[in-house]
């Protein structure tokens, strides 16, 4: 009983030292307000305004029909240029896409032919053009179709496709990337947070003052354990039930005390590890280069930037050994797909697996540092 009141007093203390920290404070509000909506509303790659010119060598109805269907916000009212500037215009970086309407296109179209579309595409932003030339595609199918639909014509492509998209109807990005920037910050700030408070004991020479008290290491690291979880767990909920499902309006499909849970076990896995970082170094500068270390990894491989199998191989038995990896895969199954506990339990079993090898490790390291100083 009087270990467990000794963790929870020096818990208190580092409410304390945070809450006294402005600096902290705000970094901490920002990462779970304005970082958040920014994140998934900035950086999204839909086509947006893209700019587009057209070579009309037919002067048709067609062609002017398929120039008028190209409209804000996907695209940029089209300039019609000639031939001979295609290639110096798109070396100028002054459009993404050049439609080339070859002439009798309308006639062709008429006659039942199918007469091809050229399509010139700066690819300089992938993801973008390749979306784009989808668009595009579709377009200028679409218009094909109902011009040759009012002459009674049969123009029906070779392969008709239906979308059916599960989990987000409208295919939002930001649903994706809140979700993303929400694990990228949980894991900076725990790291941060519980790493910093064990080498500011060190730098202020408070770290003394706990070793003359009857506290044993695995008493100060937990303590900083909890009240660290404690902060950043409040900061989560308020953020994912305000900012995510309030401001970006990104549904949470799946029970909101699982998800919460969950993330409990998340920020205990990384809160061992900022233990473990702080162990290792000696100062703060040390602990700032071993977190870009770590957590650029974490956030690279934990299946938010891209799905873990386009991977390379060998690079994805490794991911087994970060609990970003399966913090993701938990909170996309609760969050989107409303997986309740029998499904996920194994990746909360991992988790908690994870976080209490990264926390023995850690408890083992700071026993030899204070035994050191002892």
């Amino acid at each position: 009983m009087r270990q467990v009141e000794n963790i929870f007093w020096l818990g208190i203390k580092e409410f304390r030292s945070f809450f006294s920290d402005i600096v902290m404070v705000i970094f901490l509000v920002w990462s779970f307000t304005f970082s958040i909506y920014s994140e998934a509303t900035g950086s999204s790659e839909d086509v947006n305004n893209a700019s587009v010119a057209i070579v009309d060598e037919d002067r048709s109805t067609l062609s002017r029909k398929i120039a008028t269907a190209l409209y804000p916000p996907y695209f940029r009212a089209p300039e019609e240029i000639t031939a001979a500037e295609i290639d110096r215009s798109m070396d100028q970086d002054k459009y993404m896409f050049v439609l080339n309407i070859p002439p009798d296109f309308e006639r062709d179209v008429r006659l039942g032919r199918r007469p091809v579309v050229q399509l010139n595409i700066d690819a300089t932003a992938v993801a973008q053009a390749a979306l784009g030339a989808r668009y595009l595609e579709s377009i200028v199918e679409g218009e094909v179709i109902h011009f040759a639909q009012q002459f009674g014509e049969e123009y029906d492509p070779p392969v008709t496709l239906t979308l059916r998209r599960a989990f987000n109807p409208n295919g939002a990005e930001s649903w994706f990337l809140a979700i993303n920037a929400i694990l990228n910050n949980l894991s900076i700030l725990t790291i941060v947070l519980t790493g910093a408070a064990l080498l500011r004991e060190r730098e202020h020479g408070t770290i003394e003052h706990l070793l003359i008290m009857p506290l044993t290491a695995f008493q100060i690291a937990l303590a900083k354990i909890w009240a660290n979880v404690f902060i950043v767990l409040v900061a989560f909920a308020l953020s994912m039930f305000i900012v995510v499902e309030g401001f970006l309006n990104v549904p949470i499909a799946g029970s909101r005390p699982l998800l919460l849970f969950g993330v409990t076990v998340y920020l205990f896995a990384a809160a061992a590890i900022g233990i473990l970082l702080g162990t290792l170094a000696r100062t703060m500068a040390q602990f700032a280069l071993l977190i870009l270390l770590t957590i650029m990894p974490m956030m690279m491989l934990s299946g938010g930037v891209g799905p873990i199998e386009s991977q390379p191989d060998y690079i994805q038995p490794f991911t087994w050994l970060l609990p970003s990896r399966h913090f993701m895969e938990f909170a996309q199954a609760v969050v989107f797909r409303g997986a309740d506990f029998e499904i996920v339990w194994r990746t909360l079993l991992t988790m908690a697996g994870l976080g209490f090898v990264f926390f023995a490790i850690s408890l083992l390291l700071f026993r030899r540092s204070v035994t050191a100083q002892r």
